[in-house]
């Protein structure tokens, strides 16, 4: 009998995101689920730190809303996405890079949400 691990429930937990991101967006150019939920979480790093730092006076208002159209540019890039309403969230207090909440409940998407029901396309999903 094989022994779970910390470690192996993780990765089966990125897999799962990955295969939900892969449904929701089928024209991203990835085809493995883990590479494509590592992308976007790689673009949640990057992008979180600009949100803390608009969040803390570092970033004026107009510096922030270039980030926030590059942000995009990037998720639509990696996803291949054109439809679904993505939102770059300037609270450092959650995730930066989400899903309009309304998409979520108008098309029943199986992502993580957030209390306010937003989609999180790159949770941590490290902690378990």
């Amino acid at each position: 009998m094989k022994t779970t691990t910390k470690k192996d429930l993780m990765y089966e937990q990125i897999r799962k995101h990955g295969e939900n991101l892969l449904s929701l967006f089928p024209d991203t150019k990835f085809t493995d689920a883990v590479k494509l939920s590592k992308a976007l979480y790689r673009l949640e790093n990057r992008y979180h730190r600009e949100a803390e730092a608009f969040c803390n006076g570092g970033i004026d208002i107009d510096v922030w809303g270039i980030i926030q159209d590059e942000a995009e540019l990037a998720v639509k890039h990696i996803t291949g996405n054109t439809d679904i309403p993505i939102i770059i969230n300037g609270d450092a207090r959650g995730y930066t890079l989400k899903i309009d909440s309304d998409y979520m409940y108008a098309n029943n998407v199986k992502l993580h949400r957030d209390w306010g029901g937003y989609g999180i396309l790159a949770p941590d999903l490290t902690v378990i």
